[in-house]
């Protein structure tokens, strides 16, 4: 889908990808002219764009993402466009710091898009992706783990069975998790697994004729769980949510567009809690926690693309969008 009318078109490089919802983005966020907006998943700057269109030259644009391939596609991506424009190499836990550093007092427009950019999984150098071969990587940062860093390899190399197999249950909801963790193990025995394809064929292997036989890849969901596993992405995104929030101005809005279940589940639960802070026993006759709601939900129940997107963009299928405001 090229760029929404009016809009100026990225630079080709290997970060152009499709943004999910851009228009339902644009709706439930409402930046206006002038307005201090954020992206913590830069990726190729899709989304980035159209809040950069909507501020217009009065407004500030913050970017953050801790792969620097990113960050550097989306600052060539972004560079006709007015606004104020400032880039960071960084978790996007790491908000407030970002916004203190560069005096700016909070957000009006923030979105967290918790995909996994097209480059990133099509790049097999990444070790991403379960459809070309490439060494065991998976780190978003895109550090090849010398640093000590966990990876792909040392998840899969050192981890106990029951680990790998509890990993793959929680973060993959694989139900051949313990068959394909202890294949894996078996393997590893003989000789390290050491790339995407080595694993991919430990995996099929493991699951099942009727099972590889399913219209999903039979390695996605444990190569999903390996990449959480990596990245700490269950954990780091509650913080974010936390930290995100709380940079937001009286009336910011922040938007989260989850993929899978386990993410959307603790966006749920993050807006609930600070829609709903109360700790009170439920029959208690009235609060005396003291705590009280400092946003409020926007949408009860997620934004999803329409069927032409989906159409156009499979990897928009399983997408919600979730919108939290400031009180």
């Amino acid at each position: 889908m090229p760029d929404r009318p009016g809009a100026r078109r990225a630079p080709s490089g290997l970060f152009a990808h499709t943004p999910v919802m851009p228009e339902e983005v644009l709706a439930a966020l409402l930046p206006k002219a002038g307005a201090v907006c954020a992206d913590g998943t830069l990726g190729g700057g899709g989304h980035a764009a159209l809040l950069c269109e909507a501020v217009g030259a009065d407004g500030v644009f913050l970017g953050i993402d801790r792969d620097p391939a990113a960050v550097r596609a989306a600052a060539e991506r972004l560079a006709p466009y007015p606004c104020r424009k400032i880039f960071e190499n960084r978790n996007f836990e790491e908000v407030g710091e970002a916004l203190s550093r560069h005096g700016l007092s909070g957000i009006d427009a923030g979105l967290l898009d918790l995909g996994v950019s097209s480059y990133q999984l099509d790049e097999p150098s990444r070790g991403f992706s379960y459809s070309g071969n490439g060494p065991l990587n998976m780190r978003m940062d895109g550090a090849d783990g010398s640093d000590g860093a966990l990876t792909a390899y040392t998840v899969v190399n050192t981890y106990a069975e029951p680990e790998l197999a509890r990993i793959l249950y929680e973060y993959g909801e694989e139900r051949w998790s313990r068959r394909i963790a202890r294949r894996i193990v078996t393997e590893r025995e003989r000789a390290p697994i050491e790339t995407t394809d080595e694993l991919v064929r430990a995996i099929r292997s493991a699951m099942p004729a009727s099972a590889r036989r399913e219209a999903q890849h039979p390695a996605k969901r444990s190569f999903q769980a390996i990449r959480i596993e990596v990245n700490d992405e269950l954990g780091g995104l509650a913080r974010a949510l936390t930290a995100w929030i709380d940079a937001l101005n009286p009336g910011g809005r922040l938007g989260v567009i989850t993929f899978h279940s386990l993410e959307d589940r603790i966006v749920k639960e993050a807006f609930r809690t600070r829609e709903n802070p109360c700790t009170c026993p439920k029959e208690a006759p009235a609060c005396v926690c003291g705590k009280v709601p400092d946003a409020r939900r926007v949408n009860r129940k997620a934004i999803l693309p329409e069927a032409d997107e989906v159409a156009g963009n499979p990897r928009a299928r399983s997408a919600k969008l979730r919108v939290i405001e400031k009180i």
